[in-house]
């Protein structure tokens, strides 16, 4: 924090400070003369023992005896919240039904990155040099120094191949000499200028479009569709070129950020230089020197996961949201949100467009572009004149493979052809580990997750049973902790790890990898097995969902979807269409370039529509039926929901609170409640659960109805009430 500030007397200004703690509104403070601070601008002030940074929100509360006051203690020296990110806050709070404390935290997330960094020691190559017994590292050094900027000695020493001791001793001997350096994020310009690939007439026309948005900065909402290998990528980044061209800054939302290799080589290759990154994998010196960057400007593109969407952007000039309909972009913890909805509120404050980009486009924003409300380009065929591959459906009922094994006779039989031919294989199983089920075959006991309505999964290359929820993790045992009967307990279903010992049995020969976030931590491991498939050192890729978006592999040329069915059972409203998303994304991996794709989908369900669908490859068709089967129910996007979920360490009080709220639910018209019932997660993390479901028509102001529900009703202190307008998850 800065140093104390001298204070001021009582005529002094007071000012509204929002904090980024769990509060609706702003303390008012007092700002002594000798401290300079606008609205928007962010300032030190003591908050009970400690002391924390908040944003001047407003002009304070003029009521407030100038005694009882305390000082704004400073004011950081980085540039202060926009008007426009304000009001973005306070929307999303109201929004959300969440405190504007809350999200605002979200914002400055990086407490650390609102002071400038520590000048730094840094080595350049002295005028006048002394004769030295000289040695290769030493002579590399001097090499390396008379080419570069100062530079710090571990940099300087990295980039001469040697110890940083090397360094050190020249500088002893004057050969080097020291200078001081106020680093900086380090980020180059990228260059608008760069000529880009050949377009095609379809993809110049949707590039145009979304350029001249882009250039007249001007909201608007437009679908970017495509599908897979269409090159919808090069597409929107005509319209970040344009957003530099105007001098603003330009974000690109991703949903697998921490996998996506081949998007930063492609924006390398395009611009001359990798953009700011912004996920969780960051180390916390990285988000630090990402985060200002970003406040100040020095990053002009940013690519980041859900939360870069609330980075201080002091010229933002174009949001994409790349895979618009992945479930990623829902924060399911703390202030609960849409990252694509909230993406286009976001522009639309900004005054700015928002691409929306997508090969399977929810159904919300397919409603949205058939009433008019956002412009749509549509790419229909694949770049180069590659075509999107055939599908085979193998009905399991009729060719189910031995018990314990889960690739049946026709896809052995293709991914024998596609080795034969000295192609790749990727096959398709959306879930981790080796087994999702363990039990005892003499009792039937089922181990279970002791915080957590759930299974545990076995992951057998850690010898580890692990609950994917709450992280909960137990070794292997060798008895039943039921019964206590030894060696009985047996692996039920398959995980990636399980295909693959099959696949390892049945290939021998074959080179195979999993991709599954078990076993890829983070940006490195995930270049490495690109690059692995890329050189044509994979022959089989075993993957989760983690490899069904984004990648572009030209040796690729069968998939084979293990599971097609897995997703579709349940009670989830959207199960049908992220399931027919999902499948669709990872079949368009297959026979991205000159060669023939094939895929094959085992499904024990040939007759539901998204499997049909699939096969016909009559996306519209099952769009059409999916919309006419939601409108017909009043269900989103044609209706309105929000998810209620109470929780509690005590099972009494937490039914004792939904009681409470069914007693008191609202009865208004154009409003039903649906519950409480547990949720199918009924014990989560050692909470025990129970939920409610409302239902509205669109023209409802549901958030006043949940409002006005939940203050008539009082609730007992041990229990937590978890909001979630328009949910996704309902676990």
């Amino acid at each position: 924090m800065p140093p104390d500030q001298t204070r001021g007397d009582a005529r002094s200004r007071q000012v509204g400070v929002l904090l980024p703690l769990p509060f609706d509104e702003p303390f008012t403070y007092r700002l002594p003369d000798d401290v300079h601070a606008e609205l928007g601008d962010i300032v030190d002030v003591p908050f009970g023992p400690r002391r924390v940074a908040g944003v001047v929100w407003d002009e304070g509360d003029g009521d407030v005896p100038p005694e009882k006051l305390k000082d704004v203690i400073g004011a950081f020296e980085v540039p202060g919240l926009t008007p426009e990110l304000r009001r973005f806050v306070e929307w999303v709070a109201a929004y959300t039904m969440s405190n504007s404390g809350s999200v605002l935290k979200m914002v400055l997330s990086v407490p650390d990155g609102l002071l400038p960094p520590k000048p730094v020691t840094a080595y350049a190559l002295a005028d006048s040099v002394p004769h030295i017994r000289m040695t290769n590292a030493r002579k590399r050094v001097i090499e390396a120094a008379g080419e570069l900027p100062p530079l710090p000695a571990a940099d300087l020493a990295r980039e001469a191949g040697c110890g940083p001791s090397v360094v050190k001793g020249l500088a002893e001997a004057g050969v080097l000499e020291q200078r001081t350096l106020v680093p900086s994020g380090g980020f180059q310009p990228p260059d608008p200028s760069a000529e880009g690939p050949a377009l095609s007439p379809e993809q110049a026309a949707a590039a145009d479009a979304l350029r001249e948005l882009a250039a007249a900065h001007r909201f608007g909402v437009s679908l970017l569709e495509g599908i897979p290998g269409a090159g919808k990528t090069e597409v929107y980044l005509e319209a970040v070129v344009a957003a530099l061209e105007a001098g603003k800054q330009a974000l690109v939302l991703l949903p697998e950020i921490a996998l996506s290799a081949q998007w930063m080589d492609r924006f390398r290759q395009r611009f001359g230089c990798r953009p700011a990154e912004w996920h969780s994998d960051l180390t916390p010196a990285r988000r630090r020197t990402n985060w200002r960057a970003v406040a100040t400007g020095e990053a002009r593109v940013v690519v980041g996961a859900r939360s870069a969407l609330f980075l201080p952007y002091p010229e933002l000039g174009v949001i994409v949201v790349d895979e618009e309909q992945d479930a990623s972009y829902k924060q399911e913890d703390g202030v609960i949100y849409n990252a694509r909805d909230m993406a286009i509120v976001r522009a639309r404050e900004e005054e700015v467009p928002v691409v929306l980009v997508s090969a399977t486009p929810s159904l919300e924003t397919v409603e949205n572009v058939r009433q008019g409300r956002y412009g749509h380009h549509n790419l229909p065929d694949r770049h180069a004149g590659a075509e999107f591959p055939d599908v085979d459906v193998v009905d399991m009922r009729a060719d189910s493979p031995p018990a314990g094994e889960w690739l049946s006779s026709p896809l052995r039989a293709a991914i024998t052809g596609t080795l034969d031919q000295g192609e790749q294989v990727l096959l398709f199983l959306n879930r981790r580990g080796y087994a999702p089920l363990t039990l005892c075959r003499a009792c039937g006991h089922r181990l279970q997750c002791p915080n957590c309505t759930s299974w545990l999964v076995e992951h057998r290359l850690m010898n580890r049973l692990q609950c994917h929820h709450c992280g909960y993790a137990a070794d292997l045992p060798n008895t039943c902790p039921s019964c206590e009967a030894e060696n009985k307990l047996a692996a039920c279903g398959p995980g990636v790890e399980r295909l693959a010992e099959e696949v390892a049995a049945q290939y021998p020969d074959a080179r195979v990898v999993i991709a599954a976030s078990d076993t890829i931590h983070g940006p490195g491991q995930a270049a490495a097995l690109v690059r692995l498939i890329e050189e044509r050192e994979v022959d089989i890729v075993i993957g989760t969902q983690i490899v069904a978006k984004g990648y572009h592999f030209p040796h690729l040329t069968l998939v084979g979807v293990v599971d097609s069915d897995l997703g579709l059972s349940g009670g989830d409203l959207r199960a049908a269409e992220r399931t027919y998303q999902l499948l669709y994304q990872v079949a368009g991996r297959a026979g991205r370039e000159h060669r023939p794709g094939r895929v094959v989908l085992q499904t024990f369900m040939p007759d539901h529509p998204v499997i049909k669908s699939l096969a016909a490859g009559d996306r519209d068709g099952f769009l059409s039926a999916e919309a006419k089967d939601r409108e017909s129910a009043g269900m989103p996007p044609f209706g309105r929901l929000a998810g209620v979920v109470l929780s509690s360490p005590d099972p009494y009080q937490v039914d004792r609170a939904a009681n409470a709220l069914r007693r008191t639910a609202p009865s208004e018209d154009g409003v039903q409640v649906l519950g409480p019932a547990p949720a199918p997660m009924a014990l989560l993390r050692g909470r025990h659960r129970r939920r409610f479901l409302v239902k509205a028509g669109r023209e409802v102001n549901l958030q006043k109805a949940l409002r006005n529900w939940l203050s008539i009703t009082p609730l007992p202190k041990k229990v937590r009430v978890q909001l979630d307008i328009d949910p996704y998850s309902f676990m």
